[in-house]
């Protein structure tokens, strides 16, 4: 039994024109877990509805024509009235409290102090920026908390229900041992395996007999299975929210196979239980997986994240896993 590798080559035409090239066993399971995964898709997202066409914008107003005003005369009472007005506007200058305060309204300094006007634009100017470093202070903790929660963890075994992005939905049991090994055994009918060994995950048909290999570096599932994660530097971090059920972190990861895939981590309100991860793959499908029954530190058995490679060596070990 010898696997196919698959390998990211020349962007993601190359990747669809090979796997469709190459028969695959298996296919709506195969493809539901790329989905889940890799971020693969072989048939086109449905396309987004149209929008309404905008409304017509109504006949602008025909202009008006200015009327003619016939000239005003001015009489000698009124310039004489018009100079006796002179004077008290002197006096109206004078009255003035922007000159009177040296323009205290302006925020100029007026006897050493700094008038209240320009207080009042900092404090509104300023409120606005504190509450901007406050919330990426919250979100760094956030974010903490998580690589500490992954991090903090050498074995995780649990129970999962992958919906898929048609919204079926299946079980299985999932078994986790840092580095890099990890395996999803599907609930029947689904005669799916997934293994990783830290250098490959295989994609096993156990009813067929065959598996696909891909690197598992192509995978959106770096919070699982690297040692030690950051985030922030290893993937990139597009928001943190605090939904009603728990925190939500969401991330890209634009190292999987066919393109960026989106990534939501939902952890409750502590950020000490990972419940889901829901992934969008580079064509818009969503896949939702839910995890129960989660236990950290637990022991597993090694030959658990066994791939036989084809290798003499590998058969030889096949057998003797078996025979236990």
């Amino acid at each position: 039994m010898i696997g196919r590798r698959h390998r990211l080559a020349a962007g993601p035409l190359l990747v669809l024109a090979a796997g469709l090239a190459l028969p695959q066993p298996a296919s709506a399971q195969v493809s539901s877990f790329l989905d889940g995964l890799f971020g693969r898709k072989e048939q086109p997202a449905p396309a987004p509805e149209p929008e309404p066409a905008p409304e017509p914008a109504p006949p602008a107003a025909a202009p008006k024509k200015p009327v003619a005003q016939a000239p005003k005369t001015t009489k000698p009472s009124d310039k004489a009235a018009k100079g006796e007005a002179k004077a008290p506007r002197g006096e109206a200058k004078a009255a003035d409290p922007k000159a009177a305060d040296g323009k205290a309204a302006d925020g100029k300094v007026v006897d050493g102090k700094v008038a209240d006007g320009k207080a009042a634009k900092v404090a509104a100017v300023g409120a606005p920026a504190a509450a901007a470093v406050a919330a990426e202070a919250d979100d760094a903790t956030v974010i903490a908390q998580a690589n500490a929660y992954f991090n903090g963890m050498t074995t995780l075994t649990g129970s999962f229900v992958q919906i898929g992005p048609d919204g079926r939905r299946i079980g299985g049991k999932l078994t986790l041992a840092k580095p890099g090994r990890l395996r999803f055994d599907y609930d029947q009918p689904s005669p799916l395996e997934i293994v990783a060994d830290g250098t490959s995950v295989a994609v096993k048909d156990r009813k067929l007999g065959t598996q696909d290999l891909y690197f598992i570096s192509q995978t959106p599932l770096k919070f699982l299975l690297r040692d030690k994660i950051d985030l922030a530097r290893d993937l990139s971090v597009t928001d943190v929210a605090n939904d009603p059920g728990g925190l939500r972190i969401a991330l890209e990861d634009r190292s999987t196979l066919g393109g960026t895939s989106k990534i939501q981590l939902f952890f409750d309100a502590e950020v000490k239980t990972l419940s889901q991860w829901r992934i969008t793959d580079p064509q818009g499908y969503q896949t939702t997986v839910q995890l129960t029954n989660l236990q950290k530190g637990r022991p597993v058995e090694g030959n658990l994240f066994f791939i036989n490679y084809g290798r003499a060596e590998d058969k030889a070990a096949e057998r003797q896993i078996r025979a236990q």
